[in-house]
């Protein structure tokens, strides 16, 4: 099966900086297929824990939560945004009538496009704001209205505060990456774009990330939105801050469409013209699943199985199963379409916890995977224990 990249060519928005011959770049949108090996990379992390459907929505990241948990719960709430033409950015959720926030050039030249959730959900959204020469749009997602947003950080950010940039780029959605807040008070103009008043960060960040959230590391509330870079031997990045764009954004969802610049208009509505295959959402779906019950969040991986299997498993019985496993490692996962349901065959590595101590065992595993009134979900599986 053919694999997208994190990455992109040379974004077209370019201007030469003053100093240094470095390059300054928005954070391009990625194109669907690329010839070629990567230009520019950002550290990817496992394929985050998926999100809640709306019978199932959980509260944000409990206080003084682990990073494990503000990474599992603020992944939930990321999105990949795609245009007709293929090309790929980010969002994230920010309040309850079912909005994203992302970069205008994310959304730039369409009105109508795909959202793909965490949990391989692909829903339509419509652009309902965006910036002429301000790097921020709008994008409704009906399917989405009522569900819990992520949390608007209520003060600034600092040089030194620890932060995790997230995004979705094909092929590994929800990455995350690390880093600190190394500067703050940038300004640059990337034509069209001025952006005043920025974080400049330590967190690699790629084209795919456009627009995803910089989100403070100890609260997992959003600081901003991760929007360009310089590429240099070492690519520094740079983050919009929420205070200079959320009064912009909830004007735009109070009143949806008033202030939209002249875009144009992408009709067709068939997922199968983004370019995703049923395939690929199944192997997200089970490497999100295993994502889940390493940071143990049961609800969610238990949401992710079919009728059938929670008929025979009741929640308590199944969270019970996996109490004495601790991290689980996805080392390899392959898929394969039959009619409507796909075969997911992977091998892991679990850590499980026995009286004798912490051992390490490796696992081959194998999934039927289906949808079940239009959601993905896990039908059955099997597996066996590799010597």
């Amino acid at each position: 099966m053919k694999k997208g990249w994190l990455f992109s060519g040379l974004a077209s928005l370019l201007i030469a900086a003053g100093t240094g011959g470095a390059s300054w770049y928005v954070m391009e949108r990625v194109p669907q297929e690329m010839d070629g090996a990567p230009l520019l990379a950002a550290a990817p992390a496992s394929k985050a824990a998926a999100a809640k459907t709306q019978s199932q929505k959980q509260e944000q990241a409990p206080k003084n939560a682990t990073l494990k948990e503000i990474i599992n719960e603020t992944q939930k709430k990321v999105v990949m945004i795609q245009l007709e033409d293929g090309s790929l950015g980010s969002g994230f959720l920010y309040n309850e009538k079912g909005d994203i926030i992302t970069n205008a050039h994310v959304v730039e030249g369409a009105r109508k496009v795909k959202v793909k959730t965490a949990d391989a959900r692909t829903l339509d959204g419509e652009v309902i704001g965006a910036g002429t020469d301000t790097d921020v749009a709008v994008v409704r997602v009906p399917e989405l209205a009522g569900e819990t947003p992520l949390n608007m950080a209520e003060k600034e950010g600092e040089v030194g505060d620890e932060v995790l940039a997230l995004g979705s780029p094909l092929g590994l959605q929800n990455t995350v990456t690390t880093g600190i807040i190394s500067g703050t008070g940038r300004d640059l103009t990337i034509d069209p774009y001025v952006y005043s008043n920025l974080y400049q960060i330590s967190a690699p960040i790629a084209p795919g990330n456009s627009g995803g959230p910089l989100v403070d590391a100890k609260t997992g509330s959003v600081l901003g939105i991760n929007s360009a870079k310089v590429t240099e031997e070492n690519s520094i990045g740079f983050s919009i801050p929420v205070a200079e764009m959320i009064d912009t954004a909830r004007g735009w969802s109070k009143n949806p469409g008033a202030d939209l610049p002249e875009l144009v208009s992408t009709e067709g509505t068939d997922a199968g013209d983004y370019g995703w295959s049923a395939a690929d959402d199944a192997e997200y779906l089970v490497t999100a699943y295993y994502n889940s019950l390493s940071a143990k969040d049961y609800v969610t991986a238990y949401s992710f199985l079919g009728s059938s299997w929670q008929a025979g498993t009741d929640y308590n019985g199944f969270r019970d199963g996996y109490l004495n496993t601790g991290d689980i490692l996805v080392n390899s996962i392959s898929s394969e379409q039959n009619g409507d349901e796909i075969k997911v065959v992977l091998h892991i590595t679990a850590e499980e916890f026995k009286q004798s101590g912490t051992v390490y065992t490796d696992y081959k595993l194998t999934y039927r995977v289906g949808y079940e009134n239009g959601m993905l979900k896990i039908i059955s599986g099997k597996g066996e224990k590799l010597s």
